[in-house]
């Protein structure tokens, strides 16, 4: 029984349903809600997080929770909940907001608007006298001062709208080789090469900066590329930001040492350190990368899977109210379940008495426990993940998020592809399929969330352009046509209902989205790369199978506007860079043909070929122009194309990899 119910209970986003039952009245973004701040002239209380935010869960029990702070809001505002990992176009706009007035961002956000949504103010996490404090002024403000709320909503609202702005390149730029060693110079001055990453503290994995550093390595031999990423790879999975016990890896790391971690579990970022760690095992051919990819799996079988096909967004920093309590262990706890193992066990992981993390350890490996016996380790962590399975588990945030699950998608492809493990792809058609029934609807438009059966948002870029890129992965390792086609009329549903023809950019949201105070264009990288990169690479890819030149020049178009920022900041435009490399240089595309065509592809993925687009069919007929009269029954064939110009057909990978450099 709950003293106290809301709007919320109607929900399925568990961040909206740990809300439900607080004294405030809160109430979900949509029409109602705004309706009644604009009828009651009262302004509007947006306050944005997620499931797994501590802090978030800390303002809610200091504030959220107390009766006196409730009847504050009540009264005086139109209280709204968002979940940013359910609408990001939201957090997007409030996001710009505090980041205009305070200089800085993140979450819980929190924002006070006018009742047609323009922010007037905005933070992030207060204490509760502070917060009391905030809501005693804007009542008295809105009361006394309505002319200068207008007027200041007016002047932040032209600054959120200015922040998308970009230099609009009409000219043509030659994209020349050289570039790469310009990005790479920016990198290389701000990288740390003991530990990995970006130099100094907190530690983000940031995967798509390191696929574009290998991706460097492989064109330019640059060896020093090479290493930033394997340094920060053998750290990561050696220090405590990766879960030694169950695989997986949290968010990011607090130190300098990728040792003590914000312990959130997000699929996100696994989703794209297994496609990381599988590509870079491509080239080292190092065992403990494949350890990892193996692990990360395991975890995301056991935790993270729903029944449905998909995968659920995240698991909470906290277990009963304190971080990381789920993940570590005292000396004397180890001891005990490690038995006579435990000096072993101590050779191999950092333990002591102290701990490192309040305490108590949260293990980090021994870079050189290489040569200790595998089977023994796994044993270890067998026993420790049997343990741990009694305590009290993390919240579960267990939504499925259509981006983050194509994500997901494609890291079980990429793993398939490098290792060939059947399971892997079983649990990729598996997760297609679920997307073709649940998420994909007849016209190609896109459903974002889906939670017991039940899909309450439309799809924003980032859930169309991910999905595009993980059909694409899944046709390359099952060649099966219909995944192509599929991720083809999704991109043309996309043009006709997202793209700025005056930009030459996608908007973040449809034409058919109720319109918020701002329509963004999201282009920058981050610990997600942009939704207009991921586009603009699938219309690269399709245009090229396809022999579509339209989205190619599209694809160019928005490569263009954003060519300085690639060569001035490509940390945070990674995603772009590694699309100019297909415009330096025109990938090869491998069409093979013929009844052994996936053993033959199997043998030329054993390689890293970023610069290589593989299309194949076993079967004579075929939608692809480029497979087309290329069938000789009885016969497989490789054909090296580039430039809409193929070589002479041969019979082996290895035959093939000689007509193309890697």
């Amino acid at each position: 029984m709950h003293q106290h119910s809301n709007k919320l209970i109607e929900e399925t986003s568990p961040y909206l349903l740990q809300h439900a039952h607080n004294p405030v009245d809160w109430r979900a973004w949509n029409e109602e809600a705004w309706l009644r701040s604009k009828t009651e002239n009262k302004l509007v209380i947006i306050s944005i997080g997620y499931s797994a935010c501590h802090w978030c869960h800390v303002m809610e029990h200091e504030s959220f929770e107390d009766e006196v702070v409730a009847k504050l809001m009540n009264t005086n505002f139109v209280c709204i909940k968002v979940d940013r990992e359910e609408r990001p176009d939201v957090d997007q706009i409030y996001m710009d907001a505090v980041q205009l007035i305070t200089g800085r961002g993140g979450w819980p956000l929190n924002a006070i608007a006018l009742p047609d949504g323009r922010p007037i103010y905005a933070g992030t996490y207060f204490p509760k006298e502070n917060w009391k404090q905030v809501l005693q002024y804007f009542t008295d403000y809105w009361k006394n001062n309505k002319d200068e709320a207008f007027k200041r909503a007016e002047e932040i609202t032209n600054g959120i709208r200015q922040m998308d702005s970009f230099n609009h390149q009409s000219s043509i730029i030659n994209f020349q080789s050289e570039n790469r060693k310009i990005i790479f110079s920016k990198f290389d001055s701000l990288w740390d090469y003991e530990k990995g990453g970006r130099r100094g503290a907190p530690k983000f994995p940031m995967p798509v900066n390191m696929q574009y550093l290998l991706r460097n390595f492989f064109y330019t031999k640059n060896e020093k590329a090479l290493n930033a990423v394997t340094v920060t790879l053998d750290n990561m999975m050696n220090g405590g930001i990766y879960d030694q016990v169950g695989g997986g890896f949290a968010r990011y790391s607090v130190d300098g040492e990728w040792e003590i971690p914000h312990f959130e579990k997000m699929l996100y970022d696994n989703a794209q350190l297994v496609s990381l760690y599988a590509e870079v095992f491509q080239i080292t051919k190092n065992e403990r990368y494949k350890e990892v990819v193996h692990e990360t799996l395991d975890f995301i079988e056991r935790e993270l899977s729903d029944e449905s096909g998909g995968f659920y967004s995240a698991l909470d920093a906290d277990s009963e109210g304190v971080e990381g309590k789920f993940y570590v262990w005292t000396y004397d706890e180890l001891k005990k379940i490690l038995g006579k193992d435990f000096a072993d066990f101590c050779k191999v992981f950092v333990v002591s008495e102290t701990g490192n993390f309040e305490g108590e350890n949260n293990l980090v490996r021994s870079p050189k426990s290489e040569v200790r016996s595998l089977k023994k380790i796994l044993e270890w962590k067998s026993k420790l993940l049997q343990e741990r399975a009694k305590r009290v588990r993390p919240g579960l945030d267990d939504k499925v998020l259509t981006s983050w699950n194509a994500l997901m998608l494609k890291g079980y492809c990429d793993a398939y592809k490098v290792f060939g493990e059947e399971r892997y792809l079983s649990r990729a058609l598996q997760c297609a399929a679920f997307f073709k029934t649940k998420m994909i609807q007849s016209d190609f438009s896109i459903n974002r969330n889906f939670k017991n059966g039940r899909v309450t948002i439309s799809g924003f870029l980032d859930d169309y352009s991910f999905t595009c890129e993980a059909l694409l992965a899944v046709y390359e390792i099952t060649f099966d046509e219909k995944w192509l086609l599929l991720s083809k009329n999704i991109a043309d549903y996309v043009i006709q209902h997202f793209f700025n023809a005056n930009t030459g950019m996608f908007f973040y949201t449809s034409i058919n989205d109720v319109p918020l105070i701002a329509r963004k264009t999201e282009t920058s990288d981050n610990v997600i790369p942009a939704s207009n990169s991921s586009m603009a690479k699938v219309l690269f890819q399709l245009g090229t199978i396809f022999a579509q030149n339209d989205y190619i020049e599209k694809a160019e178009r928005a490569l263009l506007n954003m060519h300085e920022n690639v060569l001035s900041h490509p940390s945070f435009y990674a995603n772009w860079a590694m699309l100019a490399d297909w415009f330096i240089a025109e990938p090869f595309q491998i069409a093979i043909r013929g009844d052994n065509a996936h053993e033959v592809r199997k043998q030329c993925t054993n390689y890293f070929l970023p610069n290589c687009l593989f299309l194949g069919s076993t079967s004579a007929v075929t939608s692809v122009p480029l497979l087309e009269g290329k069938h000789v029954k009885g016969d497989t064939l490789i054909y090296v194309c580039e430039n809409k110009t193929c070589q002479l057909p041969v019979r082996s990978a290895e035959e093939a990899l000689k007509l193309f450099s890697f």
